[in-house]
């Protein structure tokens, strides 16, 4: 039985909106690849277990992967009274995913890319989960050598912010046997 306000202890919160791992990155992937054009499978983790083959210099492709998080302080607790009741926690956070986009239309792609982040409409997906776009950083060109071959390579640093709501199982107090002494007492 899991721990609740009345037994003490840790207490486990149940994820009410809180995308991470496998389920914000294939949330992120679909983003990049319905913004930019690009062919899903084209817009892959930057980091994998298996490293698989880097497409040809003459093919369009995107790496995609979150760099940093930065957390937000001071959540906000709320408390449901109904029922037994428990307490809504939602904690912000920022987080930069960094994209990097190759081949000879690499630049376009990085800019149709940020363009395309600050419509609205482009956003309702990510909106969804509790996610938005905070800002999109300078489009870097930092071509790479592989296999002693120039390729075009374009970065795009995204700021975006994220709420986690959590439920905690804090019961509502129902009674106490004490006193309430304030200092404005006769």
């Amino acid at each position: 039985m899991a721990n609740d306000s009345s037994t003490g202890g840790f207490l486990p919160g149940t994820d009410v909106l809180a995308l991470a791992d496998d389920a914000l990155d294939d949330l992120l992937q679909a983003t990049v690849a319905g913004i930019t054009g690009l062919d899903g499978s084209l817009v892959r983790p930057r980091w994998q277990p298996v490293v698989p083959k880097q497409p040809e210099p003459g093919i369009d492709w995107c790496a995609i992967g979150i760099t940093q998080f930065s957390p937000m302080d001071y959540p906000s607790e709320v408390h449901d009274g109904t029922g037994d009741g428990s307490t809504t926690l939602t904690h912000w956070e920022e987080f930069t995913l960094l994209a990097s986009l190759y081949g000879p239309h690499g630049n376009g792609n990085a800019r149709r890319l940020r363009d395309g982040l600050y419509l609205t409409q482009n956003r309702e997906a990510i909106a969804a989960q509790g996610i938005d776009l905070v800002s999109v950083d300078q489009i870097l060109a930092v071509p790479d050598l592989v296999n002693e071959q120039w390729v075009k390579r374009y970065d795009v640093p995204i700021r975006m912010r994220a709420s986690a709501v959590r439920l905690y199982p804090i019961l509502n107090l129902l009674s106490a046997d004490e006193t309430i002494v304030t200092d404005n007492h006769p």
